[in-house]
């Protein structure tokens, strides 16, 4: 569960609607899958331009999973 509070630490502090913040942990053979969905309006925000925002926040929860030694990934739901 700590990948599921980093991811809402971060999240939370870009985002304007803090409470349309949802985050779902899945566990599999595969690793962890987190969904995050965040309310419409902020979706351009956590996405980013070109996806940049997104793919780092990837890039820290992989880290974050290697320290922990598991996979980390995550989906974004519109």
């Amino acid at each position: 569960m700590e990948e599921v509070e980093f991811l809402k630490f971060i999240i939370e502090n870009i985002v304007s609607n803090k409470d349309a913040i949802n985050i779902e942990r899945t566990e599999d053979e595969l690793g962890v899958l987190l969904t995050l969905t965040v309310h419409e309006d902020d979706m351009g925000i956590v996405i980013g331009k070109k996806w940049n925002t997104i793919n780092s926040i990837r890039s820290i929860l992989r880290l974050l999973g290697m320290k922990l030694g598991k996979k980390v990934n995550i989906k974004v739901n519109n």
